[in-house]
């Protein structure tokens, strides 16, 4: 019998609330400019991701977790900040707006990057793009419609949600429901101490 792979999830860092309470300040300013065919991402929806597993097995959750536990040892807590507003893949074709995340961001980039080759030998595919830590503020459904962005990225270093810690990754299911999605915490890794 085949593995039932019916988990949607993913690797963040989950972000504090004042962070997100900062985030839903920045968009509302956002939406007062920006206008057009967009769907803005629920802040509290909104974390750090390092990896997009799609859908999984219970099975998966058991070598996901191997995986991660001998690695994440080898990183301390981090030191972050959320701010600058950036667009992918390029301001002449948004698709999506994000926020950038500075701070001690190598050894976070290191980290992902070292648990690629351990997740492609259970089965997953490896990442082909550099890491870009960022928090997506939304998704552009029609670059075309979109009215407001330019005059926004002139000033996107304006836009600063703070700074903050990171202890830790966590392996979360994605439900989606009329509402949106609902994240549900599958596991906690912290980090070294």
């Amino acid at each position: 019998m085949e593995d039932d792979k019916s988990i949607r999830s993913f690797l963040a860092i989950d972000l504090p609330a004042e962070v997100l309470n900062k985030i839903r300040t920045i968009q509302n300013q956002l939406k007062k400019t920006i206008e057009g065919s967009i769907g803005w991402t629920r802040p509290e929806g909104i974390h750090l991701t390092l990896k997009f597993f799609g859908n999984i097995s219970e099975n998966d959750i058991s070598n996901i977790t191997m995986v991660i536990e001998n690695h994440v040892n080898r990183i301390k807590p981090l030191a972050l900040n959320a701010g600058n507003l950036g667009v992918f893949p390029t301001l002449a074709r948004p698709r999506v707006l994000w926020l950038g995340v500075g701070g001690d961001v190598e050894p976070l980039a290191g980290f992902q990057k070292s648990i690629d080759p351990a997740l492609q030998k259970i089965g997953f595919e490896g990442e082909t793009r550099p890491f870009r830590p960022h928090l997506t503020l939304a998704r552009i459904k029609d670059p075309k419609s979109v009215i407001g962005l330019a005059k926004i990225m002139e000033k996107s270093d304006n836009y600063e949600a703070g700074h903050f810690h990171a202890g830790g990754i966590t392996l979360f299911k994605s439900q989606m429901s009329p509402k949106g999605a609902i994240y549900t915490k599958l596991a906690y890794f912290p980090f070294a101490c």
